[in-house]
């Protein structure tokens, strides 16, 4: 069975989230107003969204109680 390639992220999900976000909304700021540009910033909303969810489930109201 071959291995599986690991290795360790360096930036966390919400930096790695964010900086997807910002890249796609730069690159929209460069195309006309078309199809493809909403769905790149629909896709950079969802990025957006996704990245408070996961602060959101990282805090520490929502760890199990001891």
């Amino acid at each position: 069975m071959p291995r599986r390639r690991r290795f360790k992220q360096i930036l966390t999900l919400k930096e790695r989230l964010e900086q997807e976000a910002t890249r796609l909304r730069a690159q929209t700021a460069a195309l006309p107003p078309c199809p493809e540009r909403e769905r790149l910033l629909r896709k950079a909303g969802q990025l957006e969204s996704a990245s408070r969810i996961e602060v959101w489930l990282s805090s520490p109201r929502l760890a199990p109680p001891e």
